[in-house]
């Protein structure tokens, strides 16, 4: 004899709720993974949209370029013999002043060296300047590169001098503190960058 036994509706449901349970948690995990997805690349999209603006930033503002500047005794213009902007240039060209030299093309650093100072990390360079100018100069501005003793790059440090060196004279600037280098820092090589004349 044999007997058909049919499942109870709460054994159909528990039967239902065991074979759904994998498929639920992938759908479930599906969503969140497109939700961060999308809340990812809206932030990359906005981020992309700031930093890649327009690479003219006047355009944007609405700042409208200067306008060329005419010569006062040029003729009027008109709509058939327009000057070029050479034509135009020219006259503002021959009445520009002649260029002075700049004070620190006058000065030369004839000797340095450097050593550490502190515990080891503050850098202080010793130079002599030469000013072969015809005046003083002052607030002489100097700039420091630090390598390994392979030659490669550390890194600048650059100091501002607010001394006099007087004109046709050297002047020795002895444990100049420029500033915290790399401890492995080997070299120092330094040069003039701007000096202000008297």
């Amino acid at each position: 004899m044999a007997m058909d036994v049919e499942p109870s509706r709460g054994e159909i449901f528990c039967l239902v709720r065991r074979s759904d349970g994998p498929k639920l948690a992938a759908r479930a995990s599906l969503r969140t993974n497109l939700v961060v997805l999308s809340i990812v690349m809206f932030i990359g999209f906005v981020t992309w949209d700031m930093l890649s603006g327009p690479s003219d930033a006047r355009s944007e503002r609405g700042v409208t370029p200067s306008p060329v500047i005419v010569a006062q005794n040029a003729p009027p213009l008109d709509a058939v013999n327009r000057p070029t902007e050479a034509a135009l240039a020219a006259p503002a060209e021959e009445a520009a002043a002649p260029v002075e030299a700049a004070p620190v093309d006058g000065l030369k650093i004839s000797s340095q060296s450097w050593r550490r100072g502190g515990l080891g990390s503050n850098a202080q360079v010793t130079f002599t300047l030469r000013n072969g100018n015809d005046y003083a100069v002052r607030d002489i501005e100097i700039s420091c590169a630090f390598s390994r003793r392979d030659g490669s790059h550390l890194t600048d440090r650059t100091r501002t001098i607010h001394d006099t060196v007087n004109m046709k004279s050297r002047r020795t600037f002895a444990r100049v503190h420029v500033g915290f280098v790399n401890i492995n820092a080997n070299k120092a090589k330094c040069s003039l960058i701007a000096a202000n004349r008297i």
